[in-house]
């Protein structure tokens, strides 16, 4: 489980008044929610993955990767995905995460105290903004659910997972290698 919500937190202006205290803590449609620190297996699983969207956008200076950002989506909603790409102008970056566009992919890593939160709300939350793919990375399952705008359901990935996003990128992830040094 999750530590609890805070009822007086509802905004993300209010969010970011909160002191710093190195703490996970979204807002997913008003509710201010904080997590624990990730499990080792959490982190072995982002770091497996990320070379393989680093390698899908090559050299292409208009799209950035990122892991642990703050993601706004609304006022009422700041998320802080495992992995995010985004668009950039290479001549105009922006400094503040406020400032960033929507993702085009956004990534999960489930946590017993996230996986209801990430299935449920934030996939809806995700999708709703405009997210083209939303990525549940089940590391327990050894499989992917792939969501992409428009689904009602999740396409369940097991074997190899192919990619491609409007913006030209496409990518091809073998999972049984990605998750082999995980556990």
């Amino acid at each position: 489980m999750g530590m609890p919500a805070f009822e007086h937190i509802t905004t993300v202006e209010e969010l970011l008044a909160l002191p710093e205290d190195g703490l996970r803590q979204e807002l997913l449609a008003g509710e201010h929610v904080v997590t624990p620190s990730p499990r080792p297996d959490h982190e072995r699983a982002v770091r497996r993955l990320l070379p393989y969207i680093m390698e899908a956008i090559g050299e292409r200076a208009d799209l950035e990767v990122f892991t642990r950002s703050d993601i706004y989506l609304r006022d009422d909603t700041l998320v802080e995905p495992d992995l995010v790409l985004l668009m950039s102008d290479p001549g105009a970056r922006f400094r503040e995460w406020s400032e960033a566009p929507v993702p085009l992919l956004a990534v999960e890593v489930l946590s017993p105290s996230t996986a209801a939160r990430d299935r449920g709300i934030k996939r809806r939350l995700y999708l709703e903004a405009g997210v083209e793919e939303y990525w549940i990375v089940d590391i327990d399952a050894r499989m992917v659910e792939r969501w992409r705008l428009g689904d009602v359901r999740p396409e369940i990935v097991e074997q190899e997972l192919r990619w491609e996003l409007s913006v030209g990128v496409t990518g091809t992830i073998d999972l049984a290698v990605m998750f082999e040094r995980i556990r």
